[in-house]
């Protein structure tokens, strides 16, 4: 974590701030980030640990990661160094406003979810090089994580499907690679697939771009045998339609690829 965000400073810094460094001389202040509007907090040590690395700067934060908060209320104080607050100034709201933006729109749509038993999960789809802060603010959310990476779970998914020619052939040749080392998981597109996923005694199936009524019959045919994840074309409005008994997880790509940053601004006062 530490390391990536070295990484960013230096995209954003790279041989130094020409406006900061020409202006300053070595000034103190006292600044505050404060919401523009209100949300779920996500990111809170992530932005700290941007102007500790930079040096110089106490910060105390007023709320914590998963509190709520409200348009006008202070996040974060800092009194320091004005050049090292200027310098980090626009990495810590990025991470603070992209953030807080995935982990309020998980929250909501964990609500439509509450009392059904189902879980939500995120997916691979996040920006690359920033997985695991868009994964963390799932989880400050109340979502759960699906697999972080190609290398943590096994998921046969149609493309796999095609080359190896189907289903069968598909998790014949991963249980030989792999053995039970780990379980598997196939996402099937129709019933026939379903019948085909479940004669080879798989884990979990993915029932993708189904609709209700067909996610209705596929768990009636499952009878609890294996989990079952629901994934395709589910949006906020019509997750609910998807809340049916017998399923276990629903995944969006959505909470990370369309999530709303949240308005924040910090101001030198």
């Amino acid at each position: 974590m530490e390391e990536a965000i070295r990484e960013f400073l230096r995209e954003d810094i790279g041989h130094g701030d020409i406006t900061t460094e020409g202006i300053f001389r070595g000034e103190r202040v006292k600044a505050v980030l404060i919401a523009k509007e209100g949300g779920c907090l996500a990111g809170m040590p992530f932005a700290t640990k941007v102007f500790e690395i930079l040096g110089g700067v106490q910060t105390f934060s007023t709320k914590k990661d998963g509190e709520t908060f409200e348009a006008g209320e202070k996040l974060l104080i800092l009194e320091g160094s004005a050049e090292s607050i200027l310098k980090g100034e626009r990495l810590a709201l990025n991470i603070l406003q992209s953030l807080s933006g995935i982990a309020t729109l998980t929250r909501t749509v964990v609500e439509k979810l509450k009392g059904t038993g189902i879980e939500l999960l995120d997916t691979r789809k996040t920006t690359p090089g920033f997985r695991y802060f868009e994964k963390y603010a799932v989880r400050v959310g109340g979502g759960k994580n699906h697999r972080f990476g190609l290398y943590d779970m096994v998921l046969i998914k149609d493309n796999h499907k095609r080359v190896a020619g189907g289903i069968k052939e598909a998790v014949k040749r991963v249980k030989q690679v792999l053995g039970p080392a780990y379980k598997i998981e196939v996402e099937v597109e129709s019933i026939e697939e379903l019948y085909e996923a479940l004669e080879c005694e798989v884990d979990m199936v993915m029932l993708d771009n189904f609709t209700p009524d067909d996610v209705k019959r596929a768990v009636e045919i499952i009878k609890g045998k294996v989990k079952v994840e629901v994934s395709g074309n589910i949006t906020p409005e019509n997750i609910k339609e998807y809340a049916i008994e017998g399923v276990n997880y629903i995944s969006c790509g959505f909470i990370t690829h369309s999530a709303r940053w949240i308005d924040m601004s910090l101001r030198v006062l």
